[in-house]
C-alpha cells in the first residue's frame, strides 16, 4: 500500500471514530462489569482474602504482556485483525471464567481473567486507532470521542451485572456468561473499519528511534510517566472500592452503583477533553487531571458513608480521563508512522505494568492494612500521594525546558 494511503482523511477518522465508538460501548461494557464482581467472585473463592482482588490483577497482568505482541501484529497485519484477536480472548477468558466459578476453582478462574487480558490490551488501542486516519487538528478529538463511548459501558456493564450476577443458584456466573455473549456480538463491528495496514517499509527506508531513544525524548517520557500514573492510581482505588463499599456495611448494588458513578465519570468528559486540549495544551490539561486525582483521595479520606464513595469514585473518573487522555494525545504527536506500533506497544507494557502492580497492591492495602475496611481503604487513598508527586513533578519539568528542546 502506498504513502498516500496515509494522508490524514477525516471524513474516513469519523466513520472508523463511530465504528471504534460503538466498540468501546459494547465490548468496553465487560470491563465495568468484571471489574465490579471480580473482587467480590475473588472473595469468594480465595483461601486467603488478601488474594481476593488476584482476578483483577491477572487481566492487568495478561494485559501488560499481551500489549507488545498485539502492537506488533497490529503494525504487520492491521488493527482488524489485532482486534479480533481481542474479542476471541474475551469470549475464551469469560467462558474459562464461568467453568471456574463452577467448579469453585480458583486457579481455574485466575486463567480466566489472565486470558481476559489480551481482550482488555487490545481495547487499549482503540484510542491509538482513533488517531490512526485523523489530521493533527482532529486527532484529540477523535481519541476524546472513542474514550466517550465508555460512557455507553458505564451503563451497559454494571446494569448488566445487576441482571446477571445473581441470575444462577452459583454467584456471578450468569456475568461470565455474559461477557461472552457481549464479545461474539461486538466483533463484527471490527469488519467495517477502514484503518489502512501500514506498508512494509523498504530495505533503505529509515527505521526510526529505538524504544531506549523514544524513551529519551522528553514528550514521550512524560506521557508514559503520567499515562501510568493516571491509569495505575485509577485501577488501584477502583479495584478496592466494591470491596471497601460492601465491607463497611452497603449491598452489593450499591457497589455496582458506585462503579457506574465512576465509569460514567471516567468517560463522559471524553466529549470535550480534546476541546480543552485543543484550547489549554495538553500539558494542562494532564495537570489538571493530576489535580482531580489528588481530589479524589481527600474526599475517600473525610470518610466512608455512601456520598464518600461516589464523590470520590466521580472525581476519580474525571481525574483519569484528563490524565490519560491527554498523555495518550502527547504521546501520538510525537511519534512518527512507522513507530506506531513500537512506541504504542511499549507504552502500554509500561502503562499496564504499572497497573499490575497497583492492582496487586489494592488487594493487599485493602485487605491486609489494619483491621477494618475502613483502615484498608485509608491505606489504598494515602499510597496515591507519592505517584502524584513523581508525575506532576515530571510536567512540571517538561514545561520548564527551553522551547528549541
Amino acid at each position: 500500500m502506498s504513502e498516500a494511503a496515509y494522508i490524514p482523511d477525516d471524513a474516513r477518522a469519523k466513520r472508523n471514530v463511530t465504528i471504534l465508538v460503538m466498540a468501546q460501548a459494547i465490548l468496553g461494557s465487560q470491563m465495568p462489569m468484571i471489574f465490579t464482581i471480580g473482587g467480590l467472585a475473588g472473595q469468594s473463592l480465595a483461601t486467603n482474602l488478601c488474594w481476593a482482588t488476584l482476578p483483577i490483577s491477572l487481566i492487568v497482568l495478561g494485559s501488560m504482556l499481551a500489549a507488545t505482541p498485539v502492537s506488533a501484529i497490529m503494525q504487520r497485519y492491521g488493527r482488524r485483525t489485532g482486534f479480533l484477536i481481542g474479542t476471541t480472548a474475551g469470549a475464551i477468558g469469560g467462558a474459562v471464567g464461568a467453568y471456574g466459578l463452577y467448579v469453585a476453582s480458583f486457579p481455574i478462574f485466575l486463567l480466566g481473567s489472565f486470558i481476559t487480558g489480551i481482550y482488555m490490551s487490545g481495547q487499549g488501542f482503540y484510542r491509538f486507532a482513533a488517531a490512526d486516519t485523523a489530521s493533527d487538528a482532529y486527532r484529540p478529538k477523535a481519541i476524546s470521542y472513542v474514550m466517550a463511548g465508555g460512557l455507553l459501558s458505564a451503563v451497559i456493564g454494571p446494569q448488566l451485572v445487576k441482571v446477571t450476577a445473581e441470575s444462577m443458584v452459583i454467584p456471578f456466573l450468569g456475568t461470565y456468561l455474559a461477557v461472552i455473549a457481549v464479545n461474539v456480538v461486538g466483533s463484527g463491528l471490527f469488519f467495517f473499519l477502514d484503518i489502512p495496514t501500514p506498508p512494509k517499509p523498504a530495505i533503505d527506508a529509515p527505521r526510526g528511534r529505538s524504544r531506549m531513544e523514544l524513551l529519551k525524548t522528553p514528550a514521550v517520557a512524560v506521557a508514559v510517566i503520567c499515562a501510568t500514573v493516571s491509569y495505575a492510581l485509577m485501577n488501584l482505588v477502583m479495584t478496592s472500592s466494591p470491596l471497601a463499599v460492601v465491607g463497611c456495611g452497603f449491598a452489593t448494588n450499591d457497589a455496582a452503583n458506585v462503579v457506574s458513578a465512576h465509569v460514567l465519570a471516567m468517560y463522559a468528559p471524553s466529549f470535550f477533553t480534546g476541546h480543552l486540549i485543543a484550547r489549554f495544551g495538553v500539558q494542562r490539561i494532564v495537570g489538571l487531571g493530576m489535580l482531580i486525582l489528588a481530589g479524589a483521595g481527600a474526599v475517600a479520606l473525610m470518610g466512608v458513608e455512601l456520598e464518600h464513595f461516589f464523590i470520590a469514585l466521580i472525581l476519580l473518573g474525571v481525574g483519569w480521563n484528563f490524565g490519560f487522555i491527554g498523555a495518550t494525545t502527547m504521546l501520538a504527536a510525537n511519534h512518527a508512522p512507522h513507530e506506531r506500533g513500537r512506541v504504542q506497544g511499549m507504552n502500554d507494557l509500561i502503562v499496564f505494568g504499572g497497573v499490575t502492580v497497583a492492582s496487586l497492591s489494592s488487594g493487599s492495602l485493602m485487605n491486609c492494612s489494619g483491621g477494618t475496611a475502613q483502615e484498608g481503604w485509608m491505606a489504598v487513598n494515602m499510597a496515591m500521594l507519592p505517584f502524584l508527586v513523581l508525575a506532576t513533578g515530571a510536567l512540571i519539568w517538561l514545561a520548564m525546558r527551553p522551547k528549541e528542546a
